[in-house]
């Protein structure tokens, strides 16, 4: 008995297994472009001809997957994803965004009445005399959250600070 040409659905699945296992042994895909580089594969299980031809060529476009700057079909990403993410990279590059290790900064809090917090969050971060003194500082519900390189700096300039009032 002659084997008949797969379904439509099943050449899908058997395309998004060859995709993932190319993804996952070399990083991304390097081979798959269009129907024609997955005809080895199925022609070793059923018989070549227009109809299985047809029936790859049918899956790939049904699956409407995006492609990568070279051609190659993206499988683990949405046409919607691949937009998103090349407008973001474009932004990480114009904003020359660099990654920084957190790990060696402190934490100082500093509690405030909620209904001065924002305004006061503002004052700080205009501050001369404070400026280079933390990483960044974030409103939280009782407070500003300080992430600093030393934190008994910025907690010794704060208390000076509010010296200047009495």
């Amino acid at each position: 008995m002659e084997k008949q040409t797969p379904s439509r659905h099943y050449c899908e699945e058997q395309i998004r297994r060859i995709l993932m296992t190319e993804v996952l042994q070399h990083g991304r895909n390097t081979q798959f472009k269009s129907a024609k580089d997955f005809m080895k594969y199925f022609e070793s299980l059923y018989p070549p001809g227009p109809a299985l031809t047809k029936q790859v060529q049918r899956a790939i476009k049904s699956m409407d997957m995006p492609r990568d700057k070279n051609g190659f079909l993206i499988i683990d990403k949405s046409k919607g994803q691949l937009t998103q993410d090349k407008e973001l990279a474009l932004f990480l590059n114009r904003a020359n965004a660099l990654e920084e290790d957190m790990s060696p900064l402190e934490f100082l809090f500093l509690r405030t009445e909620l209904r001065y917090r924002d305004y006061l969050l503002q004052l700080i971060r205009e501050s001369d005399t404070l400026r280079g003194k933390y990483y960044t500082a974030l409103p939280s519900s009782d407070g500003i959250l300080f992430f600093c390189p030393n934190k008994n700096r910025l907690s010794s300039l704060l208390e000076n600070l509010k010296r200047l009032d009495r």
